[in-house]
């Protein structure tokens, strides 16, 4: 809620990600940016965004992936040497605890185990999956295996409903 602001706008849905307070398929569009590397369970989050896209429609997901130079985020590059020993750097540097703690609120989660896992289901399809922040990099790096999780630093997915 913090991070909403004082007042979320009119016509806001704030919900577990898990549990939409939605009907199936009664979104066109879907949209989750920064959020998987959040949840404990991407899956679980992405078969809800799933459920609630009508089928044709567009899944949009994007999320930084944790080899990638913003992979620990605030604490950041320093996560490549370890989370505890990143987030004691960042509090001795900033005098204040990290906002992220590696499995509670920030998750390793990684373009090529994601890709494998979205690529078995048979609720969506992959239309595009790509580097967001390196549009020149397009599709081209997130094909190259190891490489892709230092070099897209954020991927974009995006996927369309199947049909059930």
């Amino acid at each position: 809620m913090d991070e909403l602001g004082e007042k979320p706008s009119d016509g806001a849905v704030i919900a577990d990600g898990y549990l939409l307070p939605l009907q199936d398929g009664v979104a066109d569009v879907t949209f989750s940016s920064n959020v998987l590397e959040h949840v404990a369970d991407p899956q679980t989050f992405l078969s809800e965004l799933a459920r609630v896209t009508r089928p044709g429609g567009l899944v949009y997901v994007s999320f930084t992936n944790w080899l990638s130079p913003w992979g620990g985020h605030e604490w950041a590059p320093w996560h490549y040497f370890g989370a505890e020993r990143a987030r004691a750097r960042y509090r001795r540097r900033t005098g204040r605890a990290a906002k992220h703690t590696l499995g509670e609120n920030l998750f390793a989660v990684h373009i090529g185990a994601t890709l494998r896992q979205v690529r078995a289901r048979d609720d969506v399809e992959i239309v595009s999956a790509r580097s967001r922040y390196w549009p020149f990099l397009a599709e081209t790096v997130v094909k190259a295996p190891g490489i892709r999780e230092f070099a897209t630093w954020n991927l974009l997915l995006i996927l369309r409903r199947c049909p059930p």
